[in-house]
């Protein structure tokens, strides 16, 4: 049966508690030590905005707990991806992700630099969407085989898939800045990453932060909001569902969950899945997100932006996507993103938001970085 691990936590305990949590959901028994232990860092926005990107003291408390588990040091690093519209290098640094790796003296890989060779990787398993997608052959990097990965999520929702987790945070470190031509067939995807990840990977591994969780439509314009909540799990599919449905959702309403559960890739049924730590029965935060009606949830409003990426993946402008997104036109979609969210959103609203999480308790900690 499929585990996962879910615990309740505050500032003054969290390191501790990320480390009670790894050993709870059986991270010594996935994680194989004689490998290199990947530590799949997530940055979703290369500002810091609460819930967005993976927490300062998560990525301390999973290496605290690797180090009190016994696994060496220069056996692990931190392994950050780039978007065409995120910068990894300052990312790591507003969230504050560079210096705990520094404290710590953990190897801090980015996947995009020269010294990084990606190749051409042929999958055992039969592909929902790749192999249309890129007819030239997928490609991934050399790195990454035979190692061991712990994904690093955060609990929030997201304007393309309801709720982002575990599987959504292989995105970045298995596809290259070309992924976002997979929009349109988002949930297959992440099946599909899933299933490479299950072949290249010696161990796989999430720890999900909700110490702040996020709301509305993320993985950047959010609403967050403090929830106390750290969850551990070996199953990608089953750590998933559990945040879907805290988060409000029901788990096999939300295609990639179900269809990584169809396929046997983990569990997707929340009463299947073994729940160690707190009682999740009656937790509910009624979270709302853009199409979470159709996930058994509530609805959320899309932002200007993401009223945009539907035109062109899901609307009237599907029959241009190619054009307007896979030739030399497709700039015009980054300078789009960022004007609206970085020139726009985040000083006009965000800055806002930002200031009044970081007077909480984790903000304080957040300072404390």
């Amino acid at each position: 049966m499929s585990k996962v691990a879910v615990l309740t936590t505050r500032p003054e305990t969290v390191l501790d508690d990320y480390r009670r949590l790894f050993a709870l959901a059986g991270g010594p028994e996935a994680l194989p030590k004689e490998h290199t232990t990947c530590l799949k860092i997530n940055i979703s926005w290369e500002k810091f905005f609460p819930a967005c990107s993976t927490t300062p003291w998560q990525l301390d408390g999973v290496i605290r707990a690797l180090l009190a588990s016994g696994y060496a040091k220069k056996e692990i690093c931190g392994v950050h991806n780039r978007t065409v519209v995120v910068s990894a290098e300052k990312g790591e640094i507003a969230n504050k992700h560079k210096p705990v790796l520094e404290k710590h003296g953990i190897a801090n890989v980015h996947l995009y630099r020269p010294e990084i060779e990606w190749i051409r990787y042929e999958p055992k398993g039969r592909m929902l969407v790749l192999n249309d997608i890129y007819p030239d052959g997928i490609r991934i990097p050399k790195f990454l085989l035979g190692t061991n990965i712990i994904h690093l999520p955060t609990v929030k929702t997201h304007v393309f898939t309801v709720i982002t987790g575990a599987m959504k945070n292989a995105f970045g470190g298995l596809l290259n800045e070309n992924r976002h031509w997979t929009h349109r067939v988002i949930h297959e995807t992440l099946v599909d990453l899933l299933t490479i990840q299950k072949e290249i990977h010696k161990g796989i591994f999430a720890v999900m932060d909700g110490t702040f969780a996020g709301e509305g439509p993320g993985p950047r314009c959010m609403k967050p909001h403090v929830k106390n909540v750290i969850l551990a799990s070996a199953d990608q599919v089953a750590i998933d569902a559990v945040s879907a449905k805290i988060q409000g959702f029901d788990p096999l309403k939300i295609d990639f969950i179900r269809l990584a559960h169809e396929k046997g890739l983990g569990c997707g049924d929340v009463r299947k899945i073994e729940i160690a730590g707190e009682d999740i029965a009656k937790l509910n935060y009624g979270f709302c997100a853009v199409n979470g009606g159709k996930a058994g949830g509530k609805e959320c409003g899309r932002t200007f932006a993401s009223r945009g990426q539907h035109m062109i993946y899901h609307g009237w402008l599907k029959p241009l996507e190619k054009f307007l997104l896979q030739t030399v036109l497709a700039p015009w979609s980054y300078i789009a993103s960022r004007a609206y969210h970085d020139v726009y959103w985040y000083p006009c609203r965000g800055k806002k938001i930002v200031s009044e999480m970081l007077k909480t308790e984790w903000g304080k900690l957040f300072r404390s970085y």
